[in-house]
């Protein structure tokens, strides 16, 4: 069922005017990626739990830019950077809905049960974490439905076709 014009995620749906649902889209530029992160974040809202936005896609596919895009949006002026070795940044958040920007990097993980170590249970039970999860298919058996999840596919010209879903 359609949500009603402008009506922004929460607890489980979203609207962004011509984005509902799915959506493809072929993106040329970072500033493009930046456009979408903007319209994204702006429509998004607590809900009952944490918000789970899940980014998939090749090394190189743009998924820690579209992080970088998204802590932009969110006021976070600290350089983001790929926490693929740490496998967790938290980024406090002053000025928005959410109190707290969680960026994890599942590349490294062997299995699920590795999410335990990082208290991933807690910190989806928090209904102001905003939680982004790079490479979300390695530890696919431990997630919940994403509030948004979205797929980035390089092209040779350097353009990337971007899939995102809501749950």
């Amino acid at each position: 069922m359609a949500s009603p014009p402008n009506q922004k995620w929460k607890g489980g749906e979203i609207f962004i005017p011509e984005y509902n649902g799915l959506m493809e889209k072929q993106i040329h530029s970072i500033a493009e990626l930046e456009a979408f992160a903007k319209e994204l974040i702006a429509n998004l809202t607590p809900g009952e739990t944490a918000t789970l936005i899940t980014l998939s896609g090749e090394l190189g596919a743009g998924k820690t830019t579209l992080t970088q895009a998204f802590a932009r949006e969110l006021g976070i002026t600290k350089t983001v950077t790929s926490p693929t070795f740490v496998l967790e940044n938290v980024y406090e958040l002053t000025d928005s809905l959410f109190t707290n920007f969680i960026h994890i990097d599942a590349y490294r993980l062997t299995d699920s049960q590795e999410l335990t170590a990082l208290k991933f249970d807690e910190l989806l039970d928090e209904p102001k974490n905003l939680i982004v999860l790079e490479w979300p298919e390695r530890v696919a058996q431990a997630l919940p439905t994403p509030t948004i999840a979205v797929g980035l596919t390089p092209h040779e010209d350097g353009s990337r076709t971007l899939i995102s879903t809501h749950g």
